[in-house]
């Protein structure tokens, strides 16, 4: 089954280039940061220099490897779950559900393999770039000689390949049963992680109100619980869209018409695939949110004590700037993957709508209102994760639940973000599918 996994990615490669850009930008960013490890361990480094080198490393390769997961997962998702006729053929024509997984988790074991080699470059350079930022701000000495080691390389590569291959696994499993005939079990598991994370996540909120406002560790526990909430909301994407489309039915039909009503038809039969969008923006807003005002309440708070900004606060704005960095190009990554496959994947769906009445109109109608949707869900669930730490934060730090100093610019931002990637794939993506004819689109879906 490797020999068939392996003609298979010579044969389509188009289907594997989104799961190769998730993996290849996560082996980048881990080993980017994880080369601080490898800097930091140099001779003649400073404990000062060691200290900022080590926690950058540390905090950026946690996030890391958690938006690697998700990034992957999400993307190898979607890939399997479009491959249900081959496995369906696969399992007619005799292959055990054993042999199919091996040949998809063989699939992602190479494609991950080959994202961390070609991210080695790149993340030497990253690495360089990032080093030179801490010595240029006064974090580090600008004696310390930069180093790609083993640490660096041995990270990217080991849980690039654990994301690739647990998260190829599971959604082959999956397939594999539906291919069968067999009905999924309810993801219990998924439920249980996704409520220990809200109340990890509401725990170490309100955690915060037992550290002293001047702590410099005070920002560690709001942030860690926003994004602990934004991951818990995330798990439960499904059950919360399904939610929102119950509040929304009558109002969407009302103002959209037929695409308003597709749009609620559609989008309850596809709720679980529709997760895969929901994760990302949930995550991108909660983080980002959280994130951006901390940084801007602590900003503001020391400048108006009139002391000037210390080594470890200068550690912690640029951290938290670079956070943000990867949260946004991440989500930005993983929304466009999961959009672009499941609309084009939707041909056939198009095309039956289009013979059965609707105009292309009412079906760009209908995308769009789904993008909408999923975007107020998302935005609506991150922003209330992202609240909670700032509230926390904000009413230990300055006293106040909502600090007068900051607006909704940030807040503003972010959303523009969120929807501009949201609206813009899955439009951008349904135009160019409604293009096929409807009787062509079906024919060739069939």
């Amino acid at each position: 089954m490797f020999s068939l996994a392996m003609r298979s990615i010579r044969q389509r490669p188009g289907r594997f280039v989104a799961t190769l850009l998730s993996a290849f930008l996560g082996a980048a960013i881990i080993m980017t940061f994880n080369s601080m490890h490898d800097t930091a361990a140099g001779s003649g480094v400073d404990s000062v220099s060691s200290d900022t080198l080590t926690t950058s490393a540390a905090v950026v390769g946690g996030y890391g490897s958690l938006l690697v997961f998700f990034a992957v997962a999400s993307t190898l998702t979607v890939n399997v779950r479009q491959r249900y006729d081959e496995i369906t053929l696969l399992r007619n024509t005799g292959a055990t559900p054993a042999q199919i997984k091996r040949m998809v988790v063989g699939e992602a074991a190479v494609v991950g393999l080959v994202a961390s080699l070609l991210a080695v470059g790149p993340a030497m350079l990253g690495g360089r770039a990032l080093l030179s930022v801490f010595q240029d701000s006064g974090q580090v000495a600008s004696g310390v000689e930069y180093a790609f080691g083993p640490i660096a390389l041995m990270s990217g590569i080991y849980i690039t390949l654990l994301a690739s291959v647990g998260a190829a696994f599971l959604a082959v499993r999956r397939a594999t049963k539906a291919a069968a005939g067999e009905r999924a079990p309810r993801t219990r598991l998924r439920g249980f992680f996704a409520y220990a994370a809200l109340v990890a996540g509401a725990a170490a909120v309100s955690a915060t109100f037992a550290i002293d406002a001047t702590e410099p560790a005070l920002m560690a526990a709001p942030a860690y619980g926003a994004i602990l909430l934004s991951v818990g909301f995330a798990l439960l994407s499904p059950r919360l869209l399904r939610g929102v489309l119950g509040a929304l039915e009558r109002p969407l039909e009302a103002v959209a018409g037929a695409s308003g009503y597709l749009t609620v038809h559609n989008m309850r039969q596809r709720a679980a695939q529709l997760s895969g969008v929901l994760m990302p923006l949930v995550l991108f807003t909660g983080m980002a949110t959280a994130t951006l005002y901390m940084q801007a309440i602590e900003n503001d708070a020391i400048k108006a004590s009139g002391v000037a900004k210390s080594v470890d606060d200068k550690n912690l704005e640029t951290l938290n700037l670079v956070v943000v960095g990867i949260i946004v190009v991440f989500a930005c990554v993983m929304l466009i993957n999961s959009l672009y496959a499941a609309t084009s994947y939707r041909g056939k769906e198009f095309g039956q709508q289009r013979l059965a009445g609707a105009t292309p109109a009412q079906v760009l109608g209908m995308v769009g209102v789904e993008g909408l949707v999923l975007t107020v869900t998302g935005v609506f669930f991150g922003t209330l994760s992202g609240l909670a730490g700032i509230v926390a934060f904000s009413s230990v730090r300055v006293d106040e639940a909502l600090p007068s100093g900051q607006g909704l610019g940030i807040w503003l931002a972010v959303v523009s973000v969120a929807a501009a990637a949201t609206m813009a794939t899955s439009l951008g993506t349904a135009r160019r599918t409604v293009r096929t004819p409807a009787v062509e689109a079906v024919a060739l879906a069939a």
